[in-house]
């Protein structure tokens, strides 16, 4: 179902839009618990550690009881209107993108839509250019994930307008362009060797939201890419940039899978509505 196939088609463009935004609407509510873990352990100047006293967070388990005891059962799922926005629009492109990225290549080359080398490559381009797409939403669901209580955005809307007066429009791509094209190929190497990337990128997305911060422990104010890669190397070694990884490669084991049978399940639903037995059941 996933990619053109000549023989088997049912579903437009458009409906495999659709169908990719059901399922990453879908899949978002069910892994955002992990993606606030993986946020909060990214911004967190101090060592992940039980034996660093200042430490706020030091684990998955004692992260998920202290954020429970300070911020209630709905902190897990701060940030998930922008996120959702995120999810959905990211598996819009994404699908749209890679049902169409399949088809020219069946259309105008010699390799086969089903060919897994094929899959490996227009899944890369399909997932840069949604990445491309989506970014100023990330940014917004990174600034929602990483307040704390009292929040210092009660809206979406309001964090929108703020953001725009105070930091100016280039805010929603605060993680400049090289690194945003790092992340967006993601999709088409390891998450572990691309990580550190993301670590930064999600620094660089609160920058100037340091006041939001302060009862996390120890905030810091980066001058770009390469200073806050100096800056992470030098004050917290090389294992600051793989903080999250663990609620990270967790989520990403979750996600990858339920989008997939989402996605396929949305779509099974669209052709069997278009088949002949449900029409001449409707027209009955």
């Amino acid at each position: 179902m996933v990619g053109y196939d000549p023989e088997a088609r049912c579903v437009s463009t458009v409906e495999a839009a659709a169908a990719g935004s059901a399922s990453g609407l879908v899949t978002r509510v069910l892994v955002s618990p992990l993606d606030v873990l993986k946020i909060r352990f990214q911004l967190q100047i101090e060592q992940l550690s039980s034996r660093n006293p200042a430490a706020k967070y030091h684990g998955i388990l004692q992260a998920v009881q202290r954020i429970f005891r300070e911020e209630g059962l709905t902190a897990f799922w701060k940030g998930h209107v922008p996120a959702q926005f995120l999810s959905i629009g990211f598996g819009a492109v994404q699908f749209m993108a890679f049902e169409s990225l399949t088809e020219l290549v069946h259309n105008v080359t010699s390799f086969k839509a089903r060919d897994s080398f094929v899959h490996l490559v227009c899944g890369g381009l399909a997932a840069c250019t949604a990445t491309v797409a989506v970014h100023p939403v990330d940014t917004l669901r990174t600034r929602f994930a990483a307040q704390g209580e009292p929040k210092i955005y009660p809206n979406l809307r309001h964090a929108v307008v703020i953001m725009y007066q105070t930091e100016g429009p280039r805010t929603f791509y605060r993680a400049s362009i090289k690194n945003l094209v790092c992340g967006s190929c993601a999709g088409v190497v390891s998450k572990s060797l691309t990580y550190p990337l993301d670590v930064v990128k999600k620094r660089l997305q609160v920058g100037g939201f340091e006041h939001a911060r302060a009862a996390f422990g120890q905030v810091r104010t980066y001058g770009g890419f390469l200073d806050c890669m100096r800056q992470i190397m030098r004050e917290e070694g090389p294992g600051g940039f793989f903080k999250g990884l663990s609620p990270s490669l967790l989520k990403a084991a979750f996600s990858s899978g339920l989008i997939f049978f989402w996605y396929e399940l949305f779509c099974g639903l669209l052709c069997a509505l278009k088949s002949p037995d449900s029409m001449k059941r409707k027209e009955g």
